[in-house]
């Protein structure tokens, strides 16, 4: 009986790191560009007791004789959702939206002094002035949107207007004429389940010797093309929020039933205890 208690105890704390992950889902659900993550479980160490002797038993039988006892489940991996979401249209000149789900915005981030590359599908674009004579794209966190030299992308202040090309082109307007100010970078992550979340909506990359990969392999630069991003349109979440109420009702009765488990075991123990008094 001890072991029920330890087996439903194991799975419901794996559980509710499911609950966490279906609270951060729906919590998203209005995040331009976010992923859905859905998480895959595993079962722990299994033991086979062999409580079943007589040769008949083995008769006519399509699974193994005895009992299997487990010791619970855990949370095997996340599973990031790469499918594209609906397109809704804002109007705003910085708002993109990448047309290919394989495709994504490199977004500069700094911690501690390490400059990294991050990947996001959130087309939401800002300008940040930097000081009195230049302007930087950013993100809504303020990390530089990089272009396609690999640095941040930089404009000197006075035009009267900016929008995107479709092909990720910056024009501005400075009086009666208009400049190219430069190109948004976009990559293709070929093998996109790599992605890890980091935080921000944004994503990273693992260490890709560890796995087998080279950079070049995996990440794959994506120059200026007709039809890659639409302008003026910002791709909306890929959360299902009925999927995710179904979810998250079938981990709660999972929950409760574990938890009557560990609570029914130490009845019936208490009541062995009384017998033997």
């Amino acid at each position: 009986m001890s072991r029920m208690m330890i087996q439903a105890a194991v799975t419901m704390n794996q559980l509710q790191n499911k609950l966490d992950l279906i609270g951060h889902n729906m919590a998203n659900s209005q995040t331009p560009g976010y992923k859905t993550r859905n998480s895959e479980f595993s079962s722990l160490l299994t033991q086979q007791i062999d409580n079943l002797r007589s040769p008949a038993n083995a008769e006519n039988r399509l699974t193994p004789e005895g009992v299997r006892v487990g010791t619970g489940a855990k949370l095997g991996a996340i599973v990031n959702d790469f499918s594209l979401g609906a397109l809704q249209t804002t109007s705003r000149a910085l708002d993109l939206a990448l047309r290919n789900e394989n495709h994504f915005f490199q977004i500069q981030t700094e911690d501690q002094g390490i400059i990294s590359t991050r990947y996001t599908r959130d087309g939401n674009i800002f300008l940040n002035p930097i000081n009195e004579q230049e302007v930087m794209l950013t993100n809504s966190d303020g990390h530089p949107v990089l272009g396609q030299n690999g640095a941040p992308i930089i404009i000197a202040n006075g035009f009267t207007g900016i929008e995107v090309r479709q092909n990720g082109e910056i024009i501005v307007e400075r009086g009666d004429q208009q400049q190219v100010a430069g190109s948004i970078a976009v990559a293709e992550i070929t093998r996109p389940h790599l992605l890890e979340a980091a935080g921000g909506n944004l994503f990273s990359l693992p260490d890709l010797g560890e796995l087998g990969f080279t950079f070049a392999e995996i990440v794959q630069p994506v120059g200026v093309v007709e039809g890659l991003m639409e302008k003026g349109m910002l791709e909306q979440s890929n959360v299902d929020l009925a999927q995710q109420m179904a979810d998250l009702l079938m981990t709660q009765r999972v929950y409760q039933f574990n938890a009557r488990t560990i609570s029914t075991t130490d009845q019936m123990m208490g009541l062995v205890n009384q017998l033997r008094s």
